[in-house]
């Protein structure tokens, strides 16, 4: 049976490899570094989900055109930056099971060659005049940026709630999807109203997106089966945790926090908190949000007559939820 990734892609099998040569050649620079730093990004590439959304959503509504590929290079191309960028801030050395690039080349240089691939998007949309496609990409850029700043400062405080939380997701992760699927219709001239359903699917299924990589922390296990705990150790505040703090007693409460504000390093303590959280239905309480947002995006696409392209977005929909990483 096909794996769910390649049922997703047969639609736009033929775009997304014509997209691959149209994305290197988007990065393209006359400085021989920052070329080999390129090559090396799209021997790394992952699982190309982001401008699946946007050839997906296009030929849902019309037919791929130049403009399309270009949308998918502005998303992918700001995608890559705030990967590189986010392996400085987070000191990561390993990026897919591969070494980083700030690991290779050191910070310096990785967060210049983020900062290339930020400009490269703009110059790319302002060359084709897409000036729907730029406004787009630029309220990206911002959104990401003060989510990031936002949960920085709630990592501080500890003080967040959820509706704090969807709020952080939704700029961090969300903003993103909604971002190609809002583009992928613009680039086929959708109308105004087609292209807000189109951001608010892709917000929605962003947040279930993101939900699901806040699940991983409490199931995904190391190399002897125990959770890692990662985001606890971060002082990241995710919704399973957020929801058990909402609803315990005061002195679980009061040791949680204890926890994570001074003893986040403690692996035994993380292994505690981890059960807790689990143990106090904070992962059935997520999954049902997730669940939640996964329904109310689907509800959406009822908005647009049946297609490959439209079951392809479903599947996308089932593989965002269900996927083991």
């Amino acid at each position: 049976m096909p794996k769910i990734t390649d049922q997703i892609n047969i639609p736009i099998q033929e775009e997304i490899k014509l997209f691959e040569k149209k994305f290197y050649d988007s990065m393209k620079s006359k400085v021989p570094l920052l070329d080999r730093i390129t090559q090396f990004i799209v021997r790394r590439k992952g699982k190309q989900m982001r401008p699946m959304f946007v050839f997906l959503t296009a030929k849902m509504l019309g037919e791929i055109n130049e403009k399309t590929y270009r949308a998918a290079s502005l998303i992918e191309l700001i995608h890559t930056a705030t990967l590189v960028h986010d392996d400085v801030v987070d000191e990561s050395f390993m990026r897919r099971g591969f070494f980083s690039l700030n690991a290779l080349w050191k910070n310096k240089i990785a967060i210049l060659v983020g900062d290339y691939l930020l400009s490269k998007s703009v110059l790319l949309a302002t060359e084709n005049k897409d000036f729907d496609l730029l406004e787009i990409i630029s309220t990206v850029i911002r959104e990401m940026s003060e989510g990031e700043l936002l949960q920085l400062e709630k990592a501080r405080k500890l003080d967040i709630t959820e509706e704090i939380y969807y709020q952080i997701i939704r700029q961090k992760t969300a903003t993103l999807i909604s971002a190609c699927c809002e583009s992928g219709g613009r680039s086929v001239n959708c109308s105004d109203e087609n292209a807000k359903i189109l951001h608010q699917f892709g917000e929605l299924t962003g947040l279930a997106f993101q939900i699901k990589d806040d699940l991983f922390d409490y199931t995904y296990t190391n190399l002897i089966g125990k959770p890692v705990g990662i985001d606890i150790q971060e002082q990241k505040m995710t919704l399973p945790l957020i929801y058990v703090l909402n609803n315990t007693d005061s002195k679980s409460k009061k040791w949680i926090l204890n926890s994570i504000k001074n003893h986040n390093k403690d692996k035994k303590r993380v292994r505690e908190i981890v059960e807790f959280v689990t143990k106090n239905g904070g992962l059935e309480y997520a999954t049902q949000k997730m669940e939640e947002f996964k329904e109310k995006a689907l509800l959406l696409l009822n908005n647009f007559p049946d297609s490959e392209p439209k079951n392809s977005l479903k599947l996308m929909l089932t593989y965002v939820i269900e996927r083991k990483k």
